[in-house]
């Protein structure tokens, strides 16, 4: 947990974690505590198919989760995994329901539902037009550019869908498999949220009081008609929005940490 210069907390959180339990390589207990020594402040172990109550483990704070892995590795006959957090009770759910009925058992249980690494899954737009419920989709995925695989990015995927007027709220997960120094700990959320109980933390990302990080500190607000981001040094800040080209869209250089970006008439959507 940090403090910003206005005063807000902000908690490090992993929502996409497997262990023993079903194909990662280390138990929930070593799981916590390798995030547990990395700073995080809770995880969510979302093994497939395999429900986790919320918990603690080694001083680690974790949150309700599963992950439901609907087709198998062919993207051409549909590929969709379904990652479930803060349900109060396990889901009554098999490998026969279909997407919207997985999505819909994690609603009902209070949990949220996060369409993951669409990227990797090659999900189209028209998939998610036809599902409802979705709250979160994964914006970036680490273990999605590790082994035989190299699709971890999403923006394409939420830009396209943003230009429809769909917005989800983003985050980074690991979605930790192999615990060889490629896949833990890399990617997560920063979360600004009263305290670091699960309620507290779900209900900042059901917000959109996140952001999602490989390591820069974000500061970010709006301010009239501009946009000014604030961070821990980096080498570039980039504006992404509907308009493929912009003057200060794109800001290089080294030892960055300041820019601002005009919102104009036609801009209907920005990310960076």
């Amino acid at each position: 947990m940090y403090t910003d210069k206005q005063g807000r907390n902000w908690y490090k959180v992993g929502l996409h974690i497997h262990t023993t339990n079903s194909d990662g390589a280390r138990s929930p207990e070593e799981a916590a505590l390798i995030y547990k020594n990395a700073g995080f402040d809770a995880i969510a172990i979302t093994d497939h198919w395999q429900y986790h109550k919320e918990d603690e483990i080694n001083g680690l704070k974790i949150i309700s989760g599963c992950e439901y892995n609907i087709g198998g590795g062919d993207s051409a006959e549909g590929v969709m995994h379904i990652v479930g957090i803060g349900m109060k009770r396990e889901p009554q759910l098999t490998r026969e329901n279909t997407r919207q009925e997985v999505v819909d058992a994690i609603n009902k249980t209070g949990g949220m539902a996060v369409l993951a690494h669409p990227a990797w899954s090659l999900n189209t737009i028209k998939d998610a037009k036809d599902l409802s419920g979705i709250a979160v989709t994964e914006i970036y995925n680490s273990v999605s550019d590790v082994g035989e695989s190299s699709r971890p990015y999403s923006g394409y995927f939420v830009d396209v869908l943003a230009n429809d007027g769909i917005f989800y709220n983003l985050i980074a997960t690991d979605d930790t498999h192999y615990y060889d120094g490629s896949d833990e700990t890399k990617s997560y959320i920063m979360v600004n949220a009263v305290s670091d109980s699960a309620e507290d933390i779900l209900k900042a990302v059901s917000d959109g009081n996140i952001y999602a990080s490989q390591g820069p500190k974000l500061y970010v607000q709006r301010v009239d008609d501009k946009i000014i981001v604030d961070c821990s040094e980096c080498v570039k800040i980039d504006f992404l929005s509907n308009i493929v080209w912009d003057d200060g869209k794109i800001i290089r250089g080294t030892n960055l940490t300041h820019a601002e970006y005009e919102v104009k008439d036609f801009i209907k959507w920005v990310d960076f």
